[in-house]
């Protein structure tokens, strides 16, 4: 049963054996340009909201998803078939995980709200959405 004024979410990996769904609200999108997420996305940035993990849930695949500790204390989950991120999360805060907004299917009206890590962002990317930037995670919004 989901609470009312809440949105049923769901989303998969690009092969669809993983599936999950989310029964809360996202967090503020941010747009993240440091280079391990560069690298874990195969693109200019990743494209994130923060969840509650209470209310993440995997329909599908749950023994298909990986984690792999990018740095001490990091995990970034993925599809171990077809290699979909799906998020991140950190040891420190296990309420939290760091939603990768491309793997959803429900249409979802926000937008994102900031780019974080602008500072490492790749040379060849131009800033021209005019969201704020921030050079470092702890000088943008936090969560």
């Amino acid at each position: 049963v989901i609470p009312k004024g809440e949105v049923m979410l769901h989303g998969s990996c690009l092969c669809g054996e993983v599936q999950y769904e989310y029964s809360g609200e996202l967090g503020p999108i941010a747009m993240c340009h440091c280079s391990q997420c560069r690298r874990a996305q195969g693109s200019a940035y990743a494209t994130n909201s923060p969840i509650q993990a209470s209310q993440f849930q995997f329909v599908e695949g749950r023994d298909l998803v990986k984690e792999f500790e990018s740095k001490p204390g990091k995990k970034r989950a993925f599809c171990s078939e077809c290699g979909s991120p799906l998020y991140s999360r950190l040891d420190s805060k296990p309420a939290l995980l760091r939603l990768r907004i491309g793997t959803l299917k429900t249409q979802i009206e926000a937008k994102p709200e900031y780019h974080i890590f602008a500072s490492s962002a790749a040379e060849w990317y131009e800033f021209k959405d005019g969201l704020p930037r921030y050079a470092e995670l702890e000088d943008g919004p936090l969560v």
